[in-house]
């Protein structure tokens, strides 16, 4: 008898192929049968199905799968990865940029403090959420996934991080210090072992934006190419595996340096290595033909490199009271680290502001150069009376009736709010003629989208429900790709690079992942602000609109979306559950 079975849906089944109105049958967590409507599918097998749905006029797609996340700690106390799992994703990829929560050398339990004190820095994580949801009772890298395993509602595979890597065998050394000869051998028994458990292979940071919770670099960003190169070769001695990699370049161009590591790395390994984000704005035109051609010299020498791209804008707020990206422009950091009083008058010096606005718009400020257009800006949440009517207003008017330059208006306001004020930066590559570049550049072999960073940066960005949101704009708003592409774009092409065995296609004997989602209504809602994280801190969350139903692995775990409290989802280790993506021919 088949567990479910959805009767006459549109099926867009990943592949690209046009859409066709069929009946699909769920058994045993796959896919049992696909046929046209009428056809007694149930008797195929000799029985009817238990439960069954019409979705006439509903789009049945597999899982969205999801290539960047940093859901590594909030599984624990969010089995569902909200709002992901909402958006249809089926499928998260953690451990990403060098960051993982294991291994934890017992020897050192100071060593899981350190740690969270590090993701609460660099990946935005709530500490107190860190401290309080998570068990931190693991050692190796297996036993990490082994806590997580038959607790979770979506598949979730995971990169060794080699910040994690570091510590566990160099200890404090590893910030700063460079391995012996032993230690980069333990290092590298220990990364073999992880893959042997399930690690899908290695990420790793040397992005100068990557600080710990003491300020200091990351641990990774003290290795040397050789001992990167160790590890690329550890990574390709195993099956089902991958490299994960950011380097300052990644944020607008990289130098000739970071091409020549990244494409040695993925060459020795024999493995796709993939990095994010790649950054499309018609105002800088060199900028994706300079990142696409490390992809173009990797595939020369029989490597791989793919750069994930979002398909929509993310909107990001900003504070000059907390840490967020204006930290990361040049110069700004060692102001915006001030105690507040202090940090108020040095925002309010003229000269000040000046030389921050100078280095902010230099070459050096790299991406984040589109942060420094203030009259831009629109307030979000204030606290002083002063302040009251401005939210939701853009600087630049604010400024011009109050007779300053938008940057001084902005501190004003900020500093009346004890710099508390939520600011939203305006998109500058919101144009016509970014969104026809993108188009183009998400044609290349190398591009692919993702990069939402979901679980991470969890109060100033909310990038899960791109999904969603680009389905919803494909179908009713740009429409710069088909919905057969599009959602190709979201399933079948991640699974592809990861090498899924059996996912990311609606077909035959592949595993039941599927979202079944209402073309005329799809989309993601507004960014919210909630407080449902342990230790009641905030985060930004998103409803989907639309989406009638998700199934992970046969089971619904999402019915308009509510949660069902289900908890299907699998561990994905590598070599079992992901198959070798040769890069060389």
């Amino acid at each position: 008898m088949l567990d479910h079975l959805i009767r006459h849906a549109t099926v867009v089944d990943g592949t690209g192929a046009a859409p066709y109105v069929a009946d699909v049958g769920i058994k045993d967590g796959r896919i049992a049968t696909i046929g046209r409507p009428g056809r007694a599918l149930a008797g195929r097998i000799g029985e009817r199905a238990r439960t069954e749905e019409d979705a006439g006029g509903l789009v049945l797609a597999p899982g969205f799968v999801d290539p960047h996340t940093h859901y590594d700690a909030q599984l624990f106390w969010d089995p569902y990865a909200t709002p992901s799992m909402g958006h249809g994703v089926t499928t998260v990829v953690g451990g990403n940029c060098g960051f993982t929560l294991a291994p934890l050398n017992p020897a050192r339990p100071a060593d899981a403090d350190y740690t969270r004190r590090m993701m609460s820095k660099v990946e935005g994580m709530s500490l107190a959420a860190l401290e309080q949801g998570a068990p931190w009772s693991w050692s190796s890298f297996g036993d990490y996934l082994d806590a997580l395993e038959g607790r979770i509602a979506v598949n979730a595979g995971f990169m060794l991080g080699h910040c994690a890597l570091r510590r566990y065998v160099m200890g404090p050394e590893a910030v700063g210090g460079v391995p012996g000869a032993g230690q980069l051998e333990r290092m590298t028994a220990i990364l073999h072992d992880a893959m042997e458990a399930g690690a899908w292979g290695l990420s790793t940071t040397r992005s100068t934006t990557h600080t710990d919770g003491d300020g200091r670099p990351v641990a990774s960003r003290y290795a040397r190419p050789e001992e990167l190169v160790a590890f690329a070769r550890a990574v390709g001695e195993h099956e089902g595996t991958q490299l994960e990699a950011i380097v300052t370049g990644c944020l607008d161009r990289f130098s000739d340096d970071e091409t020549d590591l990244l494409v040695e790395l993925t060459a020795t390994a024999g493995r796709p290595l993939n990095w994010n984000v790649l950054t499309v704005d018609a105002a800088v035109p060199d900028r994706v033909p300079r990142q696409l051609a490390a992809s173009e010299r990797a595939r020369a020498v029989g490597g791989r490199i793919v750069a994930l791209t979002m398909p929509v804008l993310t909107p990001m707020n900003m504070s000059l009271g907390t840490f967020c990206a204006l930290n990361l422009l040049p110069g700004w950091g060692e102001v915006l680290s001030l105690p507040v009083p202090r940090r108020i008058a040095e925002l309010r010096e003229p000269g000040v502001r000046a030389e921050l606005l100078r280095r902010a718009r230099s070459e050096e400020a790299g991406v984040f150069r589109r942060l420094a257009d203030f009259g831009r800006y629109v307030i979000g949440d204030t606290y002083a009376r002063e302040n009251d009517g401005l939210t939701g207003r853009v600087v630049r008017d604010i400024a011009a009736e109050r007779g300053l330059d938008p940057f001084a208006c902005l501190v004003d306001i900020c500093a009346a709010d004890g710099l508390r004020t939520v600011l939203w930066p305006m998109p500058t590559d919101d144009d016509p003629d970014s969104w026809e570049l993108r188009r183009r550049t998400w044609e290349h072999e190398d591009v692919l989208l993702g990069g939402s960073d979901a679980g991470a940066h969890l109060d100033r960005m909310c990038g899960a429900p791109y999904t969603t949101s680009f389905l919803g704009d494909c179908l009713r708003g740009r429409k710069l790709v088909p919905l057969p592409a599009a959602v190709r774009m979201l399933t079948d092409d991640p699974a592809r690079l990861f090498g899924l065995r059996g996912r990311g296609r609606v077909a035959e004997g592949w595993c039941a992942d599927l979202v079944l989602f209402d073309p005329e209504r799809v989309d993601a809602g507004p960014a919210t602000l909630v407080h449902d994280l342990p230790g009641d801190g905030p985060r930004l969350d998103a409803r989907a609109v639309g989406v009638v139903s998700v199934r992970v692995n046969g089971v619904e775990t999402v019915r308009h979306d509510v949660v069902t409290g289900k908890v299907p989802g699998r561990v994905l280790r590598s070599g079992r559950d992901t198959e070798t993506v040769a890069t060389k021919g």
